[in-house]
């Protein structure tokens, strides 16, 4: 099954995998249209070479980040549920500049309790570790697809 957003002024089609919830599909296009317009080579599903494929990531044309460091991937996003073992990985190992987890009315302090104990505090510093808890109703706020921006209103941000 398939659905159309509008997300920031682009029409972007997103597909329901079988066995994939409305919610994390609804995750997908919440997360690309926050980020879309910070970075404009934000791709959803792109198989990037690594052991884990992203829910969304921007590449580096350059394979440096803004920052000057080597980050392949300046962000990559990953929504609903995802292993600390796959959040620490990418951190360590993939060339990740920031990484974002997409959530919708997940216990954040237990969640960012575990976090950080899966995630050496370096491969943190810098904001580099995200969470964005969307609340319960968002299903409703953003029921007719069309989402220009994503209101502060509609989520809780958390910097592991």
């Amino acid at each position: 099954m398939h659905y159309d957003f509008e997300l920031a002024g682009r029409r972007v089609r997103l597909w329901q995998r079988t066995g994939e919830s409305y919610g994390h599909v609804l995750l997908k296009a919440l997360g690309y249209a926050m980020f879309v317009g910070e970075y404009t080579r934000l791709e959803i599903e792109l198989r990037v070479g690594l052991r884990y494929k992203p829910d969304f990531v921007s590449r580096s044309e350059s394979g440096i980040n803004a920052e000057g460091a080597a980050a392949r991937f300046p962000f990559w996003g990953e929504c609903g549920m995802v292993s600390m073992r796959k959040v620490a990985w990418l951190l360590k190992h993939g060339g990740v500049g920031r990484l974002a987890l997409f959530k919708i009315d997940c216990g954040v302090a237990p969640l960012v309790k575990e976090l950080r104990e899966a995630v050496e505090p370096r491969y943190r510093e810098g904001g580099r570790l995200l969470l964005f808890n969307f609340f319960p109703d968002i299903e409703a706020r953003a029921a007719d697809r069309r989402i220009e921006r994503v209101p502060e209103e509609w989520y809780s941000k958390t910097v592991v």
